[in-house]
């Protein structure tokens, strides 16, 4: 019986289409980690959803006069498009905006509420005077209390990443006109985050499997101090707040986006016909991870633990695998400037896996890394095309020129054989056991390096050569390097679904892929093949400069 995974996804907010920094920082790391557990047989539940709620959304919405309801619904279809386009298999990508998550958010609001974690306090508010109306989160902006920053909103800022309440900004002003702000008082619900300090600290310092600047970054946080935190809000979007008088607020976003992983899981039960079967993936001891940007940390860390413990009886994050960010030809994303590569826009014109291999290989785990387009092309045409789809397509083509359409039967294999067949074991161990610890990049970087071994092979052994002398030892050089090519498809199946699916047609086996299971393919002799055809195709140096120019236009 294999492991039971639970992986939760950081929900986008509802207010516009992703691009590639989405994807690198949560969405594709989440879904190779989900593809390799489920070959392993490990029962997994991947769920995510679209964030309805942010004030991001009501944002947009006046932006372009439309209401909320309907800008969520059209990036939400957005969203389940690009995901089946790109091959992110979560098991349910809902929304904040169902009935089913209210009642789970009001279940929890009303447990830690009635355990005395939830508190009411009158609290002073930035008002603008102009718009008449309480500001929350993202409708204001100022200058960051402790670094200075100018792009500080109300509930954090944007450059050294750390939470803040809105009365804390410098020189705070209305994002919607400009005008500087003022303060009012205004009644509203606060978590008592300093009521778990103490297990918040004890249990994170345990955590030494964490990513360091994950665990560093939390424990940093934690010792300045944690205070009591509003989780509602003056809004009219959103979900209710189960408290009378309370009618014409709504609970804060953060606060209620996180329970969507729980409610999304029982939304998920429901949907299989067994309302009891998300409680395995939720009981203490069991593993979750939590895949999201860096600057979604704290509240993977800090508040959604706290929260777990005073509901009590759910399990903690087992891992919190954030990545850095991904930058694009050297400048950070910008969606205001439209520096971006809008995700629906990159699988209009261009096929799914080599954007998986380039953000995979280049993946920011431990440092911000860049995408640029030159680097796509590259890595496309010389990795994907020339190192691991050429050793593909001679080897299939040679094959079934001299051999037929089977697999052929291998001889007495020698040292050399021995030798890449060994290392081809070898790097199948080490593969599964990077991807175990969320170290993606280095485990498809094994894969390549592998693919490359295995070129060389082929120049030292040079079948093509050997056939007129030796017919029996070239059928033997094939089978390794057949061999080679199952386990390359199997080890790179997570990180390139739709290419492995197709080679493992071609090397003639019949299904899926990952119902093969993680385990080293044996590639049985006299196994009938497909006829081959490319996996990947050569991308024209010409896509740079037009994508390039692209960049930052209207």
């Amino acid at each position: 019986m294999g492991e039971v995974i639970f992986i939760g996804v950081a929900w986008p907010y509802a207010n516009g289409p992703l691009h590639l920094g989405h994807v690198a920082g949560a969405y594709l790391p989440a879904d190779i980690f989900a593809r390799y557990h489920r070959a392993k047989g490990d029962r997994v539940l991947m769920v995510s959803g679209s964030d309805q709620h942010g004030t991001p959304i009501t944002l947009r919405a006046k932006q372009e006069g439309e209401e909320p309801q309907a800008i969520a619904a059209r990036y939400h279809q957005s969203f389940l498009q690009c995901w089946e386009k790109l091959g992110i298999s979560f098991d349910l990508f809902t929304s904040t905006n169902t009935p089913n998550h209210m009642k789970v958010t009001h279940d929890v609001f009303l447990t830690l509420l009635n355990k005395g974690y939830i508190s009411r306090h009158t609290m002073p508010l930035p008002y603008c005077p102009q718009c008449k109306r309480y500001l929350p989160d993202r409708y204001l902006g100022g200058t960051c209390p402790y670094c200075n920053s100018p792009d500080a909103r109300g509930d954090q800022c944007n450059t050294c990443g750390k939470p803040l309440n809105s009365v804390d900004l410098i020189a705070p002003h209305c994002q919607l006109c400009g005008a500087p702000s003022h303060v009012r008082d205004s009644e509203h619900f606060f978590l008592r985050l300093d009521a778990f300090q103490d297990r918040l600290i004890q249990w994170v310092k345990q955590q030494t499997h964490w990513r360091e600047s994950v665990r560093h970054f939390t424990i940093n946080l934690l010792e300045e101090g944690l205070k009591k935190r509003a989780i509602t809000r003056d809004i009219d979007w959103g979900v209710t707040i189960p408290q009378p008088g309370f009618e014409n607020k709504r609970i804060y976003v953060w606060f209620e986006a996180v329970i969507g992983y729980l409610s999304a899981s029982q939304e998920w039960a429901l949907s299989q016909g067994d309302s009891q079967g998300w409680q395995p993936f939720w009981q203490p001891g069991t593993k979750s991870y939590y895949f999201i940007g860096k600057d979604n940390i704290p509240f993977h860390t800090i508040t959604w633990p706290a929260m777990l413990m005073g509901y009590e009886g759910l399990a903690l994050p087992y891992d919190v695998p954030a990545n850095e960010f991904l930058t694009l030809e050297g400048k950070q994303f910008s969606t205001s400037r439209n520096w971006a590569v809008w995700l629906p826009d990159y699988l209009e014109h261009y096929a799914p896996d080599p954007l998986r291999y380039m953000l995979s290989i280049n993946m920011p785990e431990g440092a911000d890394t860049d995408f640029s387009w030159r680097e796509l092309v590259r890595r496309n045409n010389d990795e994907l095309v020339a190192t691991y789809g050429n050793l593909v397509h001679r080897v299939l083509t040679f094959t079934q020129r001299q051999f037929g359409r089977e697999v052929p039967a291998h001889g007495e294999f020698d040292p050399v054989d021995n030798a890449l067949l060994h290392e081809s074991e070898t790097t199948f161990t080490k593969a599964g056991s990077l991807l175990d610890k969320c170290h993606f990049r280095d485990s498809i970087q094994s894969a390549m390096s592998l693919a490359h071994e295995a070129n060389r092979y082929l120049e030292k052994k040079s079948p093509w050569k050997m056939i007129k002398q030796d017919r029996q030892a070239t059928a033997t050089s094939l089978y390794v390097a057949l061999s080679v090519i199952s386990c390359l498809k199997t080890i790179l199946y997570p990180f390139l679904p739709f290419s492995s699916q197709k080679l493992h047609h071609l090397l003639g086996f019949s299904g899926k892929i990952e119902d093969s299971g993680w385990t080293y393919p044996v590639l049985p002799p006299g196994q009938e093949m497909a006829p081959p055809e490319p996996l990947f195709t050569k991308l024209d140096e010409e896509v740079v400069a037009n994508e390039t120019t692209r960049l930052g236009g209207t």
